[in-house]
Order: C-alpha cells, then structure tokens, then sequence
C-alpha cells in the first residue's frame, strides 16, 4: 500500500507539473507584457540569442548608422499562487557606430532590472489581467545604461476569442528622474499552424516633454513542447526621418 500511495504521489505531481506548464505564458517576444504567471517552484528563463537594433540618420548632412547587439535575459519564479519575482539584465553589449567613412565599436555591459508581477482573477475563462511593479537599476557601462533609475507600473488585459486567435493591450506607466512617460501596445496573436503561431503590435509611447514616438512589430514563436519555445521578431519606428529597426531570435525555456 505504501509503494502504491508513494507512485500515485509521483504520477500525481507530474500531472500537476505538466498542467502548470500548460497554462504558463512566456513573455518573449515583443513589447507588450504577457498575464501567465511562473508556477510556484519553477523558474522560466528567456533569453535573447541576441536582440538586435538598427538607426540610421542624418548629422550635418553627414548620414551615421549605428548597429546594437545584446543578449537581453529574464528570470522568472512564481513566489506564491498568482505572483512571480521577475529578475532581468540587459546582458553583454556589441555595438558600432560608422559616420563619413568612420567606424567605431564598442561593448560593455547593460542594466538589471526586478520586478514584481500579480495576475488578477476576473472570474472569466477568457479574459485574464496582470499587473507588473518593475525597476530598472541603472548600473550598465556609461555607453549602454539609462544613466537613471526607472520605475514603472505595467498592467496587460488578454481576450482569447478562440483557440486560434487573441488580443491584448499592455499599459506601462514609467518614471524617470522626476520625468513621466506613458506607454500603450495593443497586440493580436495567433495560431498559423501546428505548433507555430505569430503576432502582431503596435507601440504608443508619449514622454514628456518628447514627440509622439510609434512603432509596429511583428513576430513568429515555435513551440517545441509545452516548457520551450524559439522566437524570432522584428519591429519598425515609425518617428521622424530617422530609420530605425528592431528585432532578434529567442529562446524561453520553463524548468
């Protein structure tokens, strides 16, 4: 009797384990923030293979192009039910500036960043919502910090009309140095085949005392089983005459 209670314990976990992994939403890739919570002892691990960024403009008639490399990561570890502590680092970064012939590069290392993220219960099977308290600590190299702290409070609603199709908008809410920025993505995701699926988002983001600044991004994610997935994006600003390009591969991985 006690062989069989200790195997059906086993059997039991694994199926709680395999349920828990099943209802986990990673949060790569994209900009907008995703409402699945990391299962209490668990950790998900996103990691970018690398995240890359493109601008090119114009300075005194003279056209610089500058090309960034980082291997962006988050940790995630569900603390109790419905609550996760998210740690992050901006990780190593490759970058090289060319201007009238001129090419100059550099590396170094980018921000970290802690959070805290709570979903919340609207007692429907379709709509989920969770909220993010997040700062990011300026101790990157001069070249790749935001030379001051941030801290935001994010907050994303997710509709799933159907097994194919979804929609979702992230709100983030931003202080930097006494300055305020505000930030809206709305975003639609869906199944194209199989395990693959896609999105799409577009990016508001108004700070103060700055222009309006859009974008749009879109992306795929293959899902190799319920505890990993490869990504691989690519998003476009759309502000002024200045171009500018975003994008990258990832890998998410929940053990």
């Amino acid at each position: 009797m006690k062989k069989i209670g200790t195997l059906s314990l086993i059997v039991a976990s694994m199926m709680a384990s395999t349920a828990f992994a099943a209802d986990f939403s990673f949060d790569r890739p994209g900009a907008g923030m995703g409402t699945g919570i990391t299962p209490v002892g668990h950790l998900a691990w996103e990691q970018g293979l690398p995240s890359v960024s493109y601008q090119e403009g114009t300075v005194d008639g003279e056209k610089d192009k500058t090309l960034t490399l980082n291997g962006d990561m988050l940790l995630r570890t569900g603390l109790a039910e419905g609550l996760e502590l998210q740690l992050g680092w901006q990780g190593p970064v490759w970058q090289q500036y060319k201007r009238a012939g001129v090419k100059k590069e550099s590396n170094g290392l980018g921000d970290v960043s802690i959070g805290l993220k709570k979903s919340i219960d609207l007692k429907d099977d379709r709509l989920s919502m969770a909220l993010l308290a997040e700062a990011i600590i300026a101790t990157g190299n001069e070249e790749f910090t935001a030379h001051d702290d941030i801290y935001s409070l994010s907050s994303a609603v997710a509709y799933e009309f159907s097994d194919l199709i979804g929609t979702s908008i992230t709100m983030r809410y931003e202080a930097q140095n006494s300055n305020w920025a505000v930030t809206a993505i709305p975003t639609i995701d869906y199944k194209i085949a199989g395990k693959l699926s896609g999105y799409s988002e577009f990016v508001y983001r108004k700070a103060e005392s700055q222009d309006y600044e859009y974008g749009l991004g879109t992306g795929l994610v293959y899902a190799l089983n319920n505890r990993t997935q490869l990504d691989a994006s690519i998003g476009v600003d759309l502000n002024g005459d200045q171009k500018s390009y975003n994008g990258g591969f990832g890998v998410s991985v929940l053990f």
